[in-house]
Order: structure tokens, then C-alpha cells, then sequence
């Protein structure tokens, strides 16, 4: 079995699986910037413990960039946000939200869905806008979407399982960087949740970066997605780490 990614390797993949319009480094925190839809993509985070000198002033500057874009500031803190970040954090009272987990699988053999599906490039309107009409977006956010897809410069596919009929009942993003698959935007239909479909798409997923030769894969889910967390549980999932999102309150 291929050694475990660092929490610094899943970060970076992850980063690169969902990109910003705007990326701006201040030292080993990256700031980002898309003009809505993800606070992933609208925030800033540490990517080096050990780089968190200066955490109020760098703090107060990030604010101030964030409010010119009219994005309301938002800090991921993950295990690589040093000490020093977390005291400036609560010296202002930001309040935090959103727990995430981030699970991790080592890649083994392959799976079998028990349902068609189809594996589409990343940015093919076939996909995405049926992934976004599960998710009930409306047409400003699935702009956005579109836009952040194109933005994707790993190798990533969007995939779609059907049910008996032959329709779309359940989507997924694929996105493979530095041998770790990254899973995104998995969502079932509405009426056919608890049926097998998010495991058929997302074991058709993992079989198509696993053909690219990933070693692990790795999704993030919001802790509290019970149903979502026991899915991944059972395809071999395990919990790495955890991470927040911080607001001023």
C-alpha cells in the first residue's frame, strides 16, 4: 500500500481539484477568490503551521482585501492553520461553522456498480447541467459552476448514474492530482436517496481514477451529512482530519 498523503498533499489536492478565480499567496496562506458560489474558492487558509507570524496584522489585510471584492472574509481552518492563526481568529470573535470531515481511502480493487452510468468531460453541459439541476441551483450559480469547471487544470470527469428508466439519478466530480482522487458535487436526486445510486456513481468514480493510477482517494463531507458519512464509510472511507470555516460574527 502506497504511504498515506500528508494533510499538506490532500490540502493541495483538493485546491487544485476546485480552483479559484483569483489566487493570492501571503507568505504560506493562500487567499482565493471567485466571485461567489464556494466558500472554499471565497476564502483564506493556512497551508504552513509553522507560518503563522504576524497572524493580526495578516488577518486584518486579508479582511480588507475581501471586502474590496465584496466577498464577506471567511477563514478554512485546518489543521495547518498555526497556533498563531487561531489566536488572532478568536481575538476577533470569528465565529466558526460548517465542520467538515475529510475522509480518505487507499485505492485497492476495482469496484462493480449496480447501475449504468456514463463518464463525461468535466465541462460538458450534458453533465453539469443535470448535476446542478439535482442540486437545485439556479442559472447564476450554475454560470458559476461552469466557470470554476473550466478553471480545472487536473484531469477531471463528471459522472452521471441512471436508474431503470434510463434517467439521470445521481451525479458526481472526479478530479485526480499527484496520485489523490478527489470527489466533489455527488448528489442523488430527489425521491431516490437511500437507493443505491450515490454508491453505484461514486464506485464508478473511484474506478475511473483509479485507471489513471491513483494510490488514494479523498473526499470532503460536512460532519453532520450522517447519511453521506456512513456512504463513504462503507466504501472504505476513513476520517484524516477535520476543518471549519470562521466568519466575523
Amino acid at each position: 500500500m502506497a504511504q498515506r498523503p500528508s494533510i499538506l498533499q490532500f490540502e493541495q489536492a483538493f485546491l487544485s481539484a476546485w480552483p479559484a478565480a483569483q489566487t493570492e499567496h501571503d507568505g504560506g496562506w493562500i487567499r482565493q477568490f471567485a466571485d461567489g458560489y464556494t466558500k472554499r474558492a471565497n476564502s483564506v487558509q493556512a497551508m504552513d503551521p509553522h507560518d503563522d507570524q504576524d497572524a493580526d496584522a495578516r488577518l486584518h489585510s486579508y479582511i480588507n482585501w475581501a471586502h474590496a471584492k465584496g466577498e464577506i472574509p471567511t477563514f478554512r481552518v485546518t489543521p495547518l492553520a498555526g497556533t498563531g492563526v487561531i489566536a488572532a481568529l478568536n481575538k476577533l470573535h470569528w465565529r466558526p461553522f460548517e465542520q467538515s470531515v475529510v475522509m480518505a481511502l487507499p485505492v485497492g480493487a476495482a469496484f462493480t456498480p449496480k447501475c449504468s452510468f456514463k463518464i463525461f468531460d468535466a465541462n460538458n453541459p450534458d453533465w453539469y447541467q443535470v448535476q446542478a439541476k439535482m442540486s437545485g441551483y439556479g442559472m447564476e450559480t450554475v454560470d458559476d459552476l461552469k466557470k470554476m469547471l473550466d478553471r480545472i487544470a487536473s484531469d477531471a470527469r463528471g459522472i452521471l448514474a441512471y436508474d431503470e428508466a434510463g434517467e439521470a439519478a445521481a451525479a458526481a466530480l472526479a478530479s485526480v492530482h499527484a496520485g489523490i482522487g478527489v470527489y466533489l458535487n455527488v448528489v442523488v436526486r430527489e425521491g431516490l436517496r437511500g437507493q443505491g445510486f450515490g454508491r453505484c456513481v461514486m464506485q464508478a468514480a473511484l474506478n475511473w481514477s483509479r485507471e489513471l493510477g491513483t494510490n488514494w482517494a479523498a473526499i470532503q463531507v460536512l460532519a453532520d451529512n450522517v447519511p453521506a458519512v456512513n456512504l463513504y464509510r462503507s466504501l472504505g472511507f476513513e476520517e484524516i482530519y477535520r476543518y471549519q470555516y470562521r466568519r466575523p460574527a
